[in-house]
């Protein structure tokens, strides 16, 4: 399969690994992989090191056989809460929540298997006890069903959108709040691997409230109604605000630079939900991984 993509104006004068990288929301190590095996190019000849320039166009091309990869140590998901019925974990960000096609890397249910930890059988092949995902570049508190019978109450109280999740995001910009997006989204029609507000996508739901204000930046605490694909990415670049380190939807690269990112900066910070087994409320957080500590401990000594 072959995509001609133009290149964001804001990734001119970038190397080709980390313009291409931001521009896919992976991580730049994938970018250099695409690129190394021919998959990611330019209509001109560049090396991996080139600077961007305007009108520059990507050209994304799979291909059927790969040379194998280098070793990669699995994965070790952090469980911050395991019974019977469910399992809630720290998602890394360069996990998918399943397999999935094009997705060739690590994924949660995997690395639970290899923890030892058996999902339920209900859900459909390779998503077995999988009640609600997170996007890969997207870390934080994810619950699984160990129990059919969880995986049947989830199912349920994510479909009638009882279940509170809060995320952490940081924003470019100045907010004042606390405020809520009200705007449909559905695919991009210039890019089929990006979202969009229009008039024809589903509805969608985002209130966040400013947590902290950094220069260029402010952190919020967001909550959505719904889970679109891409929702909060999406919101917050529709109202001018692209979140840190999104050059897919919008961010400044230059800025993003001195955080040391390479993932937008969205953090699932908890989830407050009835047990499905007892009733009972539960809240479940997740604490910052390094990479996104570590951008707000720049921000602080800024």
């Amino acid at each position: 399969m072959k995509k001609t993509v133009p290149l964001p104006e804001n990734l001119a004068g970038e190397r080709f690994d980390v313009g291409l990288a931001r521009m896919l929301g992976i991580s730049r190590a994938k970018a250099e992989a695409l690129i190394c095996r021919g998959e990611a190019r330019l209509e001109r000849a560049a090396k991996k090191s080139e600077k961007l320039e305007e009108g520059d166009t990507v050209i994304l091309e799979s291909q059927e056989q790969r040379p194998s990869c280098p070793y990669r140590p699995p994965s070790f998901l952090e469980i911050l809460y395991q019974d019977f019925d469910i399992v809630v974990v720290n998602k890394p960000a360069d996990l998918a929540s399943h397999p999935c096609a094009g997705w060739d890397g690590d994924t949660v249910t995997e690395a639970l298997e290899r923890q030892g930890v058996r999902l339920c059988s209900d859900g459909p092949a390779g998503r077995r006890g999988v009640v609600s995902r997170l996007d890969v570049g997207t870390s934080g508190a994810m619950v699984l069903c160990k129990s059919n019978e969880a995986y049947v109450e989830m199912k349920r109280q994510f479909a009638s959108h009882e279940v509170e999740k809060t995320y952490h995001a940081l924003a470019s910009g100045y907010l004042r709040g606390p405020a809520t997006i009200e705007a449909p989204i559905g695919r991009d029609p210039g890019a089929r691997f990006r979202f969009a507000v229009s008039p024809y996508g589903k509805d969608a739901v985002t209130h966040y409230r400013p947590l902290e204000t950094f220069k260029g930046f402010t952190l919020c605490q967001v909550r959505i109604e719904t889970g679109r694909t891409h929702q909060i990415r999406v919101h917050f670049a529709s109202i001018g605000h692209p979140l840190a380190g999104d050059c897919l939807y919008g961010s400044n690269p230059k800025l993003d630079c001195g955080l040391g990112l390479e993932r937008q900066w969205l953090h699932a910070k908890s989830l407050r939900f009835k047990h499905p087994a007892t009733r009972v409320w539960m809240r479940v957080e997740a604490p910052y991984p390094e990479d996104l500590r570590r951008s707000l401990d720049i921000l602080a000594r800024g």
